[in-house]
Formats: C-alpha cells, structure tokens, sequence
C-alpha cells in the first residue's frame, strides 16, 4: 500500500499542476494526503470486541478456570489486538468502507472550499483530491464547471488514473491525470 509519493514523484507533480495553471484560467487543485482519517476509535472498539469474544469462549467452554485468570486472558488478548491496530495498514482493513469513503469525501470537500473557493479571486475550479492509504480519488467541481463538463468526463480521468495506480505506478498517474484536467478544463476554461 503506497502511503507517500517520493520526492521525484511530488515534483513531476508540481510541475505538472505548474503547466496545467498555464493551460486554462480555471484552478486545478491537486491534494494527495497519506490518509483521510487517523481511526483512532477503531482499535479500541476491535480490542473491546476480540476481550468479550474471548471471555465469552473463556466462560462458556472453561467452567473450572479462575475468573482471574479469564480476566488476564481477556486483558491480554484485547490489549493485544488494540496494539495490533496501531498499526496503519492493519487499521485500515478492518475500517468497513463506507467509513472510509465518508472520511474521503469530507476532507475532499473541505481541500475544495480551502484550495478553490476560499481564493480571493474567485476563479472556477476543480479539486483532484487522492487519499493514498484509502485508495480513494474524487474530483470535486464548483457549481459552474458543472454546468458545462459532465461527471462522465472525470468518472473516465478516475478511472484511468485508477488503472494505472493498480499497476503501482501513482508517481506517474497523478501528472497524467492533472494533465487530463487541464486539457478538459482549457476546452471551456482557455487561459487568459
């Protein structure tokens, strides 16, 4: 799972977001972000549920054991599968999905508002947002490139880029599709 562009990889992407701005007078906004969310309820909520699952086992199948060993056991195990979970990669496999996408699309929509509509200048714009450890990317519009360019268009940008970043190649998908942006954008949005 691929959490962090390297350092060739964010500057081919700078340069990319660089020619793309030359491109059009719309805004591209491009955020990459290792993850959307910490989840940091998520590894107490499994430890509590792996110590019941086990001190349920423990009193229904071992009678004779002392409840304070059932309670060591338990504590162990609860502890250990909290630990366990601190860990990013693990965390993010048993987070459902849903959960995940709700967390995507909330940073998406506030890397939007921050990056194109809290400008001074107003310009229109779009939001390329990538949250790596999720594996999510949206593209968030403002209300006029709406009116003119179809979801089709980006569900198609998506879905290219989503292509080539299974192959392990994100480093080079993100300039591509920046430029795919841009070259949508300027049919509508020429620069000034």
């Amino acid at each position: 799972m691929v959490t962090k562009l390297s350092s060739g990889a964010r500057e081919a992407l700078h340069a990319a977001s660089a020619a793309a701005e030359k491109r059009t007078s719309a805004r591209i906004a491009v955020v990459t972000v290792p993850v959307s969310d910490r989840y940091d309820l998520y590894p107490l909520v499994f430890g509590a549920l792996a110590g019941f699952l086990v001190f349920s086992v423990l009193a229904g199948f071992f009678h004779a054991m002392a409840l304070r060993e059932a309670f060591l056991i338990t504590a162990a195990v609860a502890a250990a599968a909290t630990l366990a979970l601190e860990s990013m990669a693990l965390r993010l496999m048993v987070v459902p999905r849903s959960a995940k996408n709700w967390k995507c699309v909330e940073l998406a929509h506030r890397a939007f508002a921050a990056r194109i509509l809290a400008r001074n200048d107003r310009k229109t714009g779009i939001c390329f947002f990538v949250s790596l450890g999720e594996r999510y990317v949206e593209v968030v519009t403002d209300r006029d490139v709406d009116l003119h360019i179809p979801q089709t268009v980006w569900d198609a940008i998506i879905k290219e880029f989503l292509a080539e970043a299974r192959q392990g190649r994100v480093g080079a998908a993100l300039p591509k599709a920046v430029d795919a942006c841009a070259t949508v954008l300027e049919q509508y949005y020429p620069a000034s």
